[in-house]
């Protein structure tokens, strides 16, 4: 039987305090940790549930609130439109330093964890989906699960709308799984396509998987929540990242 121990930890950044939520599983030595990374709604029910599930497989899981430095510690943006705008707005005023500055923060933290093996992966939805790719650049990141990440394609991210992630999976080193909605209208078809090619064109380890299925199907509140394919996709993230980091 795995118990979970919930926590969390305030770690140092440049621009003021993280508050990074723990979910430890107890005993049986040290595991692989992940970073999972939330969506623009940062640390809601849903993603706390996703954390716990994560842990109860073995793995120290350890999810940043993204947003650290522009609202309270602790902040829970709601599934309403007043959240939505909110957290769309964040996502284009921070800066991509920041979000890149804070997975390092965050490896550094996993990696001199005392219950951790040395081994992190990355994880993440939607915004989170791109911040986990942004943290297989590390080096410390060596698998990475990205469900329905935005803002790839069209290299938007961050102050300023012109991220470097899609040049810089050219030469990634890291372990990609990229799991995708086929009905999502933030990653069309084309975009997928670019972003497929890119990583066939330079040699990418990945694999790629895709389902009929609408944005955040993920989540388990709302409309768009699809239990079944959420199964088979979180099957396959467990069988990757065990693959992966062991």
């Amino acid at each position: 039987m795995t118990v979970l121990a919930e926590s969390h930890a305030d770690l140092t950044t440049t621009r003021g305090p993280m508050r990074v939520h723990l979910f430890l599983p107890q005993g049986g030595g040290a595991r692989p940790a992940l970073i999972f990374y939330s969506e623009i709604f940062q640390v809601t029910g849903p993603i706390r549930r996703m954390a716990a599930a994560l842990a109860g497989e073995g793995y120290i899981v350890a999810v940043p609130e993204v947003y650290h430095e522009f609202e309270p510690l602790g902040t829970v943006l709601a599934y309403d439109q007043a959240g939505s705008d909110r957290g769309n707005e964040l996502k284009f005023t921070k800066e991509i330093a920041s979000y890149d500055e804070d997975t390092a923060v965050v490896a550094a933290f996993l990696k001199a964890h005392e219950g951790c093996t040395g081994k992190v992966g990355s994880f993440g939805v939607c915004l989170g989906g791109h911040l986990a790719v942004r943290a297989g650049f590390h080096p410390d990141v060596t698998a990475v699960g990205a469900f329905y990440p935005t803002d790839i394609h069209s290299h938007t991210l961050g102050a300023g709308r012109n991220d470097d992630t899609l040049e810089r999976l050219k030469s990634a080193t890291a372990s990609f799984l990229f799991t995708w909605g086929r009905q999502d209208p933030h990653v069309p078809v084309e975009g997928r396509r670019l972003i497929h090619q890119t990583l066939e064109d330079h040699g990418i380890d990945f694999e790629w998987h895709e389902f009929n299925a609408a944005h955040a199907f993920l989540r388990d509140e709302g409309p768009r929540y699809n239990p079944a394919v959420g199964r088979v996709g979180m099957a396959m993230l467990l069988r990757f990242f065990a693959e992966k980091l062991g």
